[in-house]
């Protein structure tokens, strides 16, 4: 199946699920050696064989590869809980594209992508999943659960917020972040996909609120994403434009060379303030550059559940 031409027929993912697969078996393709225990193509977590054990659960497939006798380590309950969260704001729809294809994705769809990849993993390691997205309300809040039926509802959510369209929708983090950390009781693995797009203050409350979170023993994975060519880089020609805030709706008209250095100056600024601030506060920082493909979002995730005990 050719995943470009499957994204092309529609403006959203035809079928998220498959691509989210081939995503995760493309990055465990490419990895050379995995340097972490417990993954394979399959996922299947392996301990060495000791005599006397059932040879039930042994891995025939991996004995006629490496001649060493492994079993299958299935756990009772549930290994990890994740929470994945989602900024739908409307600024994380840019930048505005009729067709989504896997070289041309805009933020929300990346995040969209990122986070099914996740979930494909998560669920062949029989972990429990939950969901949250949000802009200026709570669009949407599943908790964690690892059935089938649950995994496909999370799906059809992540697919229908590609598709939507809001308008001057504002991002109100903090609040719903706050509201997330109450609603999880148990330790649990949490990944935050957003923009970052705050006023100063708002950045304030949200970095309140991912301390709420850590306050509360969760362990917090914040990945900013971003157009880094545009948003970071300012990589526009020098054509006269109109520049619009899709959140708020104001505008200006400018040459972009006008601006294009005290810009960049000013949002590379405001990146290694967010990189310091989260560092300070003990927060997992990744760039998701949406140009780029999902292998740092998976390698992080692998990291994380690696240290999460």
């Amino acid at each position: 199946m050719n995943i470009q031409q499957e994204l092309n027929k529609v403006s959203g993912f035809k079928n998220l699920e498959l691509l989210a697969k081939q995503v995760v078996e493309g990055f465990i393709a490419g990895m050379h050696k995995s340097p972490f225990h417990g993954f394979s193509a399959e996922f299947s977590e392996h301990k060495i064989y000791n005599q006397g054990e059932s040879t039930r659960h042994i891995d025939w497939k991996l004995f006629a590869k490496t001649d060493k006798l492994y079993t299958k380590r299935y756990d009772d309950e549930t290994n990890l809980r994740c929470h994945i969260i989602i900024d739908n704001s409307s600024s994380m729809h840019y930048p505005k594209m009729e067709t989504i294809n896997l070289d041309n994705l805009n933020k929300i769809a990346f995040s969209a992508l990122a986070a099914a990849s996740l979930m494909h993993i998560l669920k062949k390691q029989r972990d429990a999943i939950g969901l949250s997205i949000y802009s200026d309300t709570y669009d949407y809040y599943a908790p964690e659960k690892g059935s089938e039926r649950h995994h496909q509802m999370l799906l059809n959510q992540l697919s229908e917020v590609v598709v939507s369209r809001p308008l001057k929708r504002n991002t109100d983090t903090y609040k719903y972040l706050h509201e997330i950390a109450e609603k999880i009781h148990r330790r649990s693995l949490i990944f935050l996909f957003t923009d970052m797009f705050q006023s100063s203050v708002e950045e304030s409350k949200l970095f309140e609120a991912l301390r709420h979170l850590k306050y509360n023993k969760h362990e917090v994975v914040l990945f900013h994403v971003f157009d880094k060519k545009k948003e970071l880089s300012f990589d526009f020609d020098n054509k006269p434009r109109q520049f619009v805030d899709v959140e708020t709706g104001e505008y200006i008209n400018i040459y972009a060379d006008t601006i294009k250095e005290n810009y960049s100056k000013a949002v590379n600024n405001y990146f290694e303030s967010l990189k310091l601030k989260c560092a300070q506060y003990k927060i997992k920082y990744e760039e998701a550059d949406i140009n780029n493909n999902f292998n740092n979002i998976l390698t992080t995730y692998m990291i994380e559940r690696q240290k999460f005990a």
